[in-house]
């Protein structure tokens, strides 16, 4: 009992690196499993063909045509077209709702502007 089965270094690592590997193949396997069973992902969402999404568009846009959303109220100096990229950014970030007002806050006096004039520069 007290001899090695071998003392041969290829037979040895032969024998360590197919213990190796058989852990990370076992263990690509239950990484797999627990993906496909995992309860936690978001469920998945089919594809729509061209055609459903077509008429879902033309529904939307009936809709609008029927009831158009109120004009946004516009301060002076912000242009519509800002407006229209803020309701943009909005909706991506999936809030619904609709943009009733924007307005500047602190427009010369932001706290980047106010740091640059106490630290001595000029041209801000």
């Amino acid at each position: 009992m007290g001899h090695p089965v071998t003392t041969n270094p290829f037979i040895i690592m032969m024998i360590n690196m197919t213990v190796v590997f058989i852990v990370l193949i076992s263990l690509n396997f239950l990484i797999q499993l627990i993906h496909k069973i995992d309860p936690t992902k978001p469920p998945e969402v089919k594809d729509i063909d061209e055609a459903t999404e077509a008429d879902e568009t033309a529904a939307i846009i009936a809709k609008l045509k029927e009831n158009p959303a109120p004009e946004p109220v516009v301060e002076e100096g912000i242009s519509p077209e800002v407006i229209a990229a803020i309701s943009a950014a909005i909706a991506c970030c999936g809030i619904s709702g609709q943009v009733r007002a924007v307005r500047i806050v602190n427009d010369n006096k932001s706290a980047w502007r106010q740091n640059a004039l106490a630290s001595g520069l000029t041209n801000v």
